[in-house]
């Protein structure tokens, strides 16, 4: 595979509404498509997004744009999917994904009921937006008049202190929650134990993933990891999603709200390490423009891309149609 050619090319991306977290607002995604192309014409795709806030930096997500458009190429040249290829086994043909509704004060039971009529048995609320006890009772009003055969994935992005975490999982225990996400400002190995020990439902590590070692899998301390692909990139993520699994602990793959090409290079991801898995995926609807055709979800699944490689479609200024271009 003789690479003759690598471009960056950068992007900016509205929103359709702001992304909004315990740690601010988000408008727009910055960042670069990186296009590698071969001397008999194929083409490669990587996306580097970067996303400080949560644990993506510059740095990190342009090794991921690198690593991916190189894989893409190599998966290409094999003429599997890189679900495939990175797994050696049969392609996955879709997953399941959870709807993401957005911060807790904002959402309805009609938006529960909607999430359901799409067919997502799990839908994303962000928390820790308000203060604890007022969104502990919004919980339960929204349990009171919504549809019980849909759960919620919670994320707190770091918002509360253990006294409030702990009030919020007491608080929450009987009520139809999936699992909640990063509980603490300052999370450390004992207070989140403390915390799993009392939640009947998994707490996961997001953007404190820093904490997991070796020892993590030996006496792992959250029943639950969630893996940004776009800060180890794809061949990282695969080890730590293989290593969890062998110990036990459940992994979710969730973009880091990048384009379409991002976004595919962590549908493969999740395919070949965790494809019976609900995964967090399910975020080109809230970009108002995008550098390319994402997967399409249908009924609360994601369906992945038949063709080669990452199968990621460019379009716009990213399109390229080179005499002699092979798939």
């Amino acid at each position: 595979m003789n690479i003759v050619a690598a471009d960056w090319l950068p992007y900016t991306l509205p929103l359709k509404r702001p992304w909004l977290t315990s740690k601010g607002k988000i408008t727009e995604r910055k960042g670069c498509l990186l296009r590698l192309r071969t001397s008999d014409g194929r083409y490669g795709w990587g996306d580097s997004a970067p996303l400080p806030e949560f644990g993506i930096s510059e740095s990190a997500a342009n090794a991921f744009a690198e690593e991916s458009a190189h894989l893409d190429l190599v998966a290409r040249q094999a003429g599997q999917p890189l679900c495939q290829w990175l797994s050696g086994d049969a392609p996955v043909a879709d997953l399941a994904v959870n709807g993401n509704l957005g911060i807790l004060s904002d959402s309805t039971p009609a938006m529960l009921a909607l999430a359901a009529a799409q067919g997502f048995s799990v839908v994303k609320l962000k928390v820790g937006i308000n203060p604890v006890r007022e969104e502990i009772a919004r919980l339960h009003q929204l349990a009171a008049a919504s549809a019980p055969e849909v759960s919620w994935r919670l994320d707190a992005n770091g918002a509360w202190n253990l006294a409030d975490a702990q009030a919020f999982v007491s608080g929450c225990a009987d009520l139809p929650i999936e699992g909640l996400e990063e509980p603490l400002a300052n999370p450390d190995r004992e207070a989140l134990g403390r915390l799993q020990l009392v939640a009947p439902w998994p707490i996961a590590l997001d953007e404190s993933i820093q904490l997991v070692d070796d020892a993590f899998f030996r006496h792992p301390f959250v029943r639950r990891l969630v893996i940004k692909p776009a800060r180890r990139g794809l061949l990282g993520s695969t080890e730590l999603a293989l290593r969890a699994r062998a110990a036990g602990i459940e992994t979710i793959i969730t973009s880091g709200l990048e384009s379409a090409c991002g976004l595919a290079a962590c549908a493969q991801l999740a395919a070949a390490v965790a494809p019976e898995n609900v995964h967090g995926l399910m975020t080109a609807d809230w970009l108002a423009a995008d550098t390319g055709m994402s997967y399409p979800v249908f009924k609360g699944r994601m369906q992945l891309a038949t063709g080669t490689g990452l199968g990621f479609t460019p379009h716009g200024t990213f399109a390229v149609t080179p005499p002699g271009h092979m798939e």
